[in-house]
């Protein structure tokens, strides 16, 4: 398998954040120096995408602070994505930098070579984005995302403010959504309410 789709659903959907994770170095806000691929080619196509499934915000980001983007594969609605056509390579190099793993090492080789069998989902360990799930295709080409096991058996957590702001850059570039569409997409995701109200999060995502 040689191409795929990276589907992003978190701060990966704005692309100068993703970008990071491609050719390496620190976004805005965030506290952490990125390696990137092996392979620092840009994405071949960059696309907006809607999948079936659920956004839940959970955990505590050492990135950002405050609750991470989970996709839940049986949560209820659509989710909005962003895919970006990768090498299968440079999916394993995301993923292991996901979980601060090495890019070209042990997790990201094993990651790439597996794509070909997943059908639905394959859980690799038990960290936060160390299960690949299977979203179809697009142009002949599989799509893919990472996320945790079983989301369901993480605690809620709101997000912070810098990594909300990150997200809705990336919906209005992916999707063109206004601000209230961005706060009221986000305030259905479990964990963004113990925290943030509609007017707040219409404020975070900037002017239309």
């Amino acid at each position: 398998m040689k191409q795929v789709w990276y589907v992003a659903y978190g701060s990966n959907l704005a692309a100068e954040r993703f970008r990071c994770y491609v050719a390496g170095g620190r976004p805005t806000g965030g506290k952490r120096v990125y390696p990137g691929c092996r392979d620092k080619a840009e994405p071949a196509r960059v696309i907006g995408v809607e999948v079936p499934g659920g956004l839940v915000f959970a955990g505590e980001s050492l990135v950002w602070s405050g609750g991470m983007a989970f996709y839940d594969l049986n949560g209820p609605g659509r989710v909005a994505g962003r895919a970006y056509l990768l090498t299968a390579e440079q999916l394993g190099d995301v993923a292991a930098q996901e979980m601060r793993r090495e890019p070209g090492g042990e997790f990201a080789r094993d990651l790439a070579g597996l794509l070909g069998d997943v059908d639905v989902v394959h859980t690799m360990g038990p960290g936060r984005y160390e299960t690949v799930a299977r979203l179809g295709t697009r142009d002949g080409v599989p799509m893919f995302t990472v996320t945790h096991g079983d989301v369901s058996e993480l605690e809620p957590a709101a997000p912070s403010a810098t990594y909300v702001g990150w997200i809705a850059t990336g919906l209005r570039e992916a999707h063109g959504w206004s601000s209230t569409q961005i706060a009221d997409y986000l305030l259905a995701a479990p964990g963004v309410s113990k925290t943030w109200t509609r007017d707040e999060l219409t404020t975070l995502a900037g002017e239309d």
